[in-house]
């Protein structure tokens, strides 16, 4: 068995549901980019049909539950380099395990040039319904300047093949704070991005990782960095623009149409519980969060060879931890009569005089029933907030 299988409903003190989404980890490119440190590499046709089928395997160790499944999402890596068959063995594998809702949420991660309108369609076909496009940029020399391999003209191809197809239902990444991007090239994108009008969007404030192209070759703060008043500036009008557009900013990095806001990403952000699988894939089960091996070769061994989990079952603080840095990434916060049935009062009040001052500044409020943090100026110190919960002490 594998590390995301059986798990007893007696595993936890507090015992969670069974998931209720899974996600699923493709962990090929046929490039990594300049700023990527997930668990990625080069895949060759053989390597990734024989990861699909140690995919499927460790799917099929999963216990069966009557709890249905009512989001999938395939990430990577570039999950759109699966073949439909490809696709459909996994998907048959976890229906098999798990019922799939009616209305179920399934997204794929793709960027443009690597997924064809036939393949879209053949996708569709399997259940797909919600396709993530790495756009990131709409100026030729960023995109090849953080090693993305597609052309602008790709993206508008990828767009015309999805409406062909009838998966109107897409969202488009783009990245700010590139090297060398400009104001005007934000604004541009923000532009373009609107007239395709996708019915999700996914702002990112590029990260310098350590480990990476860019982390060898920029330092936080320097040019050819954009400063940080103009990744400020481009994320404030990021939001006027889009908001303007209609879309509801209803989490810190996503915008959407009514009604097409990411249910999978819910839930993450509201620190509900998903099965990981695939190579170095994390999930939440039974109270454990459950970190799949980094390595091709550890994941695969780990499979093939049945071990159990080891993860330990979260604390009630890092529960605790967790529900505020994600929950407080949604517009609408975090209930407060959830958090008194969770966790004690005691920490609930420690909270609440840490972050006195910020609510008097008008970042966070803690009215209505609920704590939130206040957009914008909420949303841009998130971190510093976050940061002043992290150093708040376990009250014995």
């Amino acid at each position: 068995m594998t590390s995301a299988v059986a798990l007893q409903l007696d595993s936890s003190p507090n015992p969670l549901s069974w998931p209720d989404a899974a996600y699923i980890h493709i962990p090929f490119c046929r490039q990594r980019c300049y700023y990527c440190d997930f668990a990625t590499g080069l895949g060759t046709a053989d390597l990734i049909a024989t990861y699909v089928q140690v995919l499927c395997q460790q799917i099929q160790s999963l216990p069966e539950v009557d709890q249905p499944l009512q989001t999938v999402f395939f990430g990577g890596g570039t999950p759109s380099l699966l073949t439909p068959t490809q696709l459909q063995d996994i998907l048959s594998s976890l229906r098999a395990r798990v019922p799939f809702a009616r209305d179920i949420e399934i997204s794929l991660e793709a960027n443009p040039g690597t997924i064809s309108r036939d393949q879209l369609a053949a996708y569709q076909e399997w259940g797909v319904n919600r396709i993530s496009l790495g756009v990131q940029a709409f100026q030729p020399e960023l995109l090849a300047a953080c090693g993305r391999l597609h052309g602008v003209e790709a993206i508008y191809t990828a767009v015309e093949d999805l409406r062909a197809v009838g998966l109107n239902n897409f969202n488009l990444d783009l990245i700010f704070g590139l090297p060398h991007q400009t104001l005007a090239d934000w604004r541009e994108s923000l532009q373009q991005v609107c007239q395709i009008r996708p019915t999700h969007i996914s702002l990112y404030d590029l990260t310098i990782e350590q480990g990476t192209r860019f982390g060898r070759l920029y330092h936080a703060g320097m040019n050819p960095l954009p400063a940080e008043e103009i990744t400020v500036a481009m994320y404030l009008e990021a939001i006027e623009i889009l908001s303007c557009q209609g879309y509801d900013h209803y989490e810190i990095s996503n915008f959407a149409q009514p009604g097409f806001s990411c249910r999978h990403n819910r839930v993450y952000w509201e620190n509900r519980s998903y099965y990981g699988l695939g190579m170095g894939a994390t999930g939440y089960v039974q109270g454990r969060r459950i970190q799949q091996p980094q390595k091709l070769h550890d994941y695969f061994l780990q499979v093939r060879s049945g071990q159990e989990p080891t993860d330990p079952v979260a604390t009630l603080a890092d529960q605790w931890m967790d529900t505020l840095m994600l929950g407080l990434r949604l517009r609408e916060g975090i209930s407060l009569e959830q958090l008194y049935g969770q966790f004690p009062a005691a920490w609930i009040t420690a909270a609440h005089q840490q972050l006195s001052g910020y609510e008097k500044q008008g970042w966070i409020s803690w009215e209505n029933g609920r704590i939130r943090l206040i957009p914008p100026m909420g949303w841009l110190h998130s971190n510093t907030i976050i940061a002043v919960l992290f150093a708040i002490p376990d009250p014995k």
